[in-house]
């Protein structure tokens, strides 16, 4: 690696930390083990089909659930979901207590979530040791309207109103 590669990285990871992105959470069922892990990379691929697509590394630990599996549950997550949020990104007892039920086709649910989704992997494109994820959409529900959670400079943050109107 060069020093302008080095140079390089530095700038690429600030970059990306000054951009705000929502806060999810993957869930996937493999072989009755629950698995699941925040994610910041979940986007909107097409409305027809309603299609969604998330990046992941290889090397985490839920990647051979995600690999292996059809289906697979996205949580978008509100403000008040923080807990849940540090939960999924910093713990291995992600699905100890209630606060999950299996849903459609076995996935865990989130309870008390922004919304969630279940769809089926269409297809995994891996590239080194990462991921990009296609889903296609075939169940969902939305929760509660409230402020999102969102994660920006290396902290949870929600959006502020300003005095524009489209």
């Amino acid at each position: 690696m060069t020093s302008d590669d080095v140079a390089f990285e530095g700038t690429f990871k600030e970059m990306f930390r000054r951009h705000a992105a929502g806060v999810a959470i993957i869930t996937v069922n493999y072989e009755g083990v629950p698995y699941g892990f925040t994610a910041t990379s979940v986007a909107s691929l097409s409305a027809k089909p309603p299609r969604f697509t998330f990046n992941m590394a290889r090397s985490s630990s839920s990647w051979p659930a995600v690999a292996n599996t059809t289906y697979i549950g996205v949580h978008m997550l509100g403000l008040e979901n923080q807990e849940l949020a540090d939960r999924f990104a910093r713990t291995k007892e992600r699905f100890a207590g209630d606060h999950w039920a299996h849903g459609p086709h076995d996935v865990p649910v989130l309870k008390d979530v922004a919304g969630w989704l279940i769809g089926k992997i269409q297809m995994r494109l891996s590239f080194e040791n990462n991921a990009v994820v296609v889903v296609e959409v075939v169940e969902g529900q939305v929760g509660e309207d409230g402020s999102p959670l969102l994660y920006h400079s290396g902290t949870y943050g929600q959006p502020v109103p300003l005095d524009y109107e489209i």
